[in-house]
């Protein structure tokens, strides 16, 4: 998931929000201001509930980010590089560069989440009793109370045993010490990621039904996000398992021919139907560089007149909305960039185009690597 908002970074590690994060501060804000607050602490002025609520939304974010970086410290303890951190709207989310190395590790790191939120939940417990005993701002234990109560619950319900939870990866460590096997793990943790989200879903739609109760639709739209996220993570660990040892140079193609940015349509549609069609094609600079790609239906869309007078600087797409990857990356990290693109991506080093991937070669080279396991 790519952030809307980028924060900075926090030991060498980049943080960012999602704009779906900050839409559901904005909910939660407007909540506490009008709801809980005022509740809470009756007879105090609006604007008071106001600065409290983006207070408490501000240090809510905060601890968020707590329960992720300690994941990805722990994660970067064993090895695993930490790609970013990004908070959005159920939470929060450290993208991991590979799997933990073994079931103890896959275990900290799963547990170094929740241990933070409970952490945090103990501090603002603490915090708000002492407030309350000494007798200030009423507003203030309120508001830390809610803090240090919505931490715990954050940490309970990220040890549910189902992926894509925390639990459900504490749920896979287990198996994986006990079977010795990470993609049996693997796929009791998705299994019971299923389970559980069905049952959100369930218990959502019976609050709405039998109670009347709005708020079950959150549950529901939970759930289904669970199940979702567990099909995902499932399907996303069997492509990594596949393609294992496998870089982008493992799956690249030579393209079939390449135009230049000055040379017109008419003259390179000429030169393409002398070779094997193909879906896109390269464009270079006058220095051999890669100056992004031209699609089939880009020249088959152009009239005759646009043919003879336009050159292939002017129907190509840029190399700055195409993925461009090295040889060496592992094809494990590319294949996510090449299946969310409509476009091959370019191969490039230093700048010459060496070859394209596109997700036709994904599948071959997941293929061929069956046949060497063979």
């Amino acid at each position: 998931m790519r952030p809307t908002l980028r924060l900075g970074t926090i030991a060498g590690i980049p943080v960012g929000v999602h704009w779906s994060a900050l839409a559901i501060m904005l909910l939660l804000g407007h909540g506490l201001a009008t709801g809980v607050l005022p509740l809470g602490a009756p007879g105090g002025a609006p604007v008071a509930y106001w600065v409290v609520a983006v207070a408490v939304t501000v240090l809510f974010l905060g601890s968020l980010l707590a329960h992720e970086l300690c994941h990805a410290v722990v994660a970067r303890h064993f090895g695993v590089g930490v790609r970013r951190i990004t908070l959005w709207l159920l939470g929060g989310v450290a993208e991991l560069e590979s799997e933990p190395p073994h079931a103890r590790a896959d275990l900290l790191v799963a547990l170094a989440g929740p241990a933070a939120s409970f952490g945090v939940a103990v501090v603002f417990g603490v915090l708000a009793a002492g407030v309350y005993l000494v007798g200030l701002w009423a507003l203030a234990w309120v508001a830390l109370a809610w803090l240090a109560l919505v931490n715990a619950v954050l940490a309970v319900f990220n040890l549910l045993p189902g992926a894509p939870l925390d639990g459900g990866r504490v749920l896979r460590a287990a198996v994986w010490w006990w079977r010795g096997d990470r993609a049996v793990a693997q796929r009791v943790a998705a299994f019971a990621g299923m389970v559980v989200s069905l049952l959100l879903v369930l218990c959502g739609t019976l609050q709405v039904v039998y109670l009347h109760s709005v708020g079950g639709l959150w549950l529901v739209l939970l759930g289904w996000f669970l199940l979702f996220a567990a099909q995902a993570e499932q399907t996303d660990f069997q492509l990594r398992t596949a393609m294992a040892g496998l870089t982008v140079a493992d799956a690249m193609t030579a393209p079939p021919v390449c135009g230049y940015v000055s040379q017109r349509i008419s003259d390179f549609v000429a030169l393409a139907r002398q070779h094997r069609p193909a879906d896109a094609y390269p464009v270079l600079d006058p220095d051999g560089n890669a100056a992004g790609l031209v699609t089939l239906s880009a020249l088959a869309r152009a009239t005759p007149q646009q043919r003879a007078e336009q050159t292939l600087r002017d129907v190509r797409v840029p190399p700055d909305r195409l993925v461009v990857l090295a040889p060496d990356v592992p094809l494990a990290d590319a294949a996510r960039q090449i299946m969310a693109g409509r476009l091959p991506a370019l191969v490039v080093v230093g700048g010459v185009l060496v070859g394209l991937v596109g997700t036709a070669d994904l599948a071959r080279a997941v293929d061929m690597n069956s046949l060497r396991g063979d």
